[in-house]
């Protein structure tokens, strides 16, 4: 079974509120298997927009992904981060099929 990423641009509009979300997601996060894949760190934008923060979270499936991000736990989180923050988050299914020169 592939797994579920989330994959979210995130500019943050006050830090210290922000803190009460990361705060708030992590019942969420912890009761779908998420593991932080990319959170924060330097990048580069080669192409297209970008935003402050880069977020890559991987779930165990992409069903796990959607349900967390319809949870109540998270939804409880995403009203903390909504007044604080804006963000593109998509919710994508991985891939295992071939990879170059496989």
């Amino acid at each position: 079974m592939a797994k579920g990423y989330w994959m979210a641009r995130v500019d943050v509009a006050d830090a210290e509120r922000y803190k009460d979300y990361v705060a708030a997601n992590a019942a969420a996060f912890a009761k779908y298997g998420a593991r932080f894949l990319v959170r924060g760190g330097r990048f580069e934008n080669p192409e297209g927009g970008a935003r402050q923060r880069n977020v890559i979270i991987e779930f165990p499936s992409y069903q796990a992904a959607l349900d967390c991000w319809n949870s109540p736990e998270y939804r409880r989180a995403w009203t903390i981060r909504q007044p604080v923050s804006s963000a593109d988050v998509v919710i994508v299914e991985g891939y295992d099929g071939p990879q170059p020169g496989a």
